[in-house]
């Protein structure tokens, strides 16, 4: 049975440019640390990948620190002084929320100061944020100031434009996966001259800030990853996305009228349809969907297999019944018209047969 993937928001199936890179990588046998010839080549191609990510990231080289992943990288939210907290949106990935409580562990931390950690777009819902405005030297955050801005914009880049220098961020967050580069790599973004403590000691490299030998493949498909989907969004692959998730929606809605659609009147990610019929689990969409061959999701992808509540969802101040009911369908570059119309007429089937059942 041919598969249709549908859940590029959990992760982009990888690049041909990322390949390629890494296959050319693996040959280059030297340590980025070490002085001689084949050090010195190793240290050219993380260099070169830097730089690609800074690009799409929108900031200097030098304020690019790569991690395993967005995961890592926020760890730097636990690297504060004891009485500055961080404010965490209540709608942010579980990445940020896993350090609202810790206590402090660093020896040198980035504050004094609280800090605000956001997602800039939701995994869930493709519900992009406002970013908060630097007033008085703080970022308002309801009734709080934070003097720290975080963010996370692994659903971000090469989706929409996004610039790390004119964000007025301090920090930002990414993954190679969401746009089509390898698992496993990411970044985590310093505003120039912000002091930080180490998220690993050791050896020092990444400036000090990340010890321990560079992932050299996985830097280099993440780069090469960057570059390729820059190119996407400059062509205006993401606009021709969204009119496939318009056509999704709008297929769904013409036989569905009382599904509840997400977020359709704010600002979204081009690619991702959160949707809802109450009563109707998620988890028993998603099972059925991939039964038809479709690779669909019902929240986040990184609660180890399993399906919930959403947070998020109720966060936003939906039911419980709609939270337990909501998937997300999240397209991508190699997404098809056709596939699209397929995807609706298998869940409208489905959905026919679950409003019979329960009459």
């Amino acid at each position: 049975m041919a598969r249709t993937y549908l859940d590029y928001n959990a992760t982009a199936p990888l690049r041909a440019e990322a390949r390629d890179a890494m296959i050319a990588a693996m040959d280059v046998v030297g340590n980025p640390s070490s002085v001689h010839g084949e050090g010195r080549a190793a240290k050219t191609i993380v260099e070169r990948a830097r730089a690609q990510v800074a690009e799409a990231v929108g900031c200097k080289p030098q304020e690019v620190v790569f991690t395993s992943g967005a995961t890592e990288a926020a760890r730097v939210l636990s690297m504060r002084p004891e009485g500055c907290d961080v404010f965490v949106q209540d709608t942010a990935h579980d990445a940020l929320w896993s350090h609202l409580d810790l206590s402090n562990v660093a020896e040198r931390p980035f504050g004094p100061g609280h800090t605000l950690a956001m997602g800039l777009a939701n995994s869930e819902t493709g519900v992009v944020s406002e970013i908060p405005d630097r007033l008085d030297g703080q970022f308002a955050y309801g009734v709080r100031r934070a003097d720290y801005l975080l963010l996370d914009v692994t659903q971000v880049v090469g989706r929409i434009p996004f610039s790390f220098s004119w964000s007025g961020a301090d920090l930002a967050i990414c993954s190679a996966h969401k746009l089509g580069g390898p698992k496993g790599v990411g970044a985590l973004i310093v505003r120039q001259g912000l002091d930080i403590p180490a998220l690993a000691t050791g050896g020092g490299q990444e400036m000090g800030r990340r010890s321990g030998t560079e992932n050299v493949i996985g830097i280099v498909g993440f780069g090469a990853a960057a570059e390729a989907a820059m190119q996407d969004l400059a062509d205006g692959k993401w606009q021709q996305i969204e009119k496939l998730r318009n056509i999704l929606e709008s297929s769904i809605e013409e036989s569905a009228k009382e599904t509840i659609f997400v977020g359709k009147s704010e600002k979204r990610l081009p690619n991702t349809s959160c949707f809802a019929s109450s009563g109707w689990k998620g988890e028993t969409q998603v099972m059925q969907m991939d039964l038809a061959g479709f690779a669909i999701s019902a929240g986040s992808a990184c609660s180890s297999g399993k399906v919930r509540e959403s947070r998020v969802l109720r966060a936003m101040g939906y039911d419980a019944e709609v939270a337990k009911s909501a998937i997300r369908v999240s397209l991508g570059p190699e997404t098809t018209e056709d596939e699209i119309y397929r995807f609706a007429e298998t869940w409208l089937k489905h959905w026919n047969k679950h409003r019979a059942r329960a009459a």
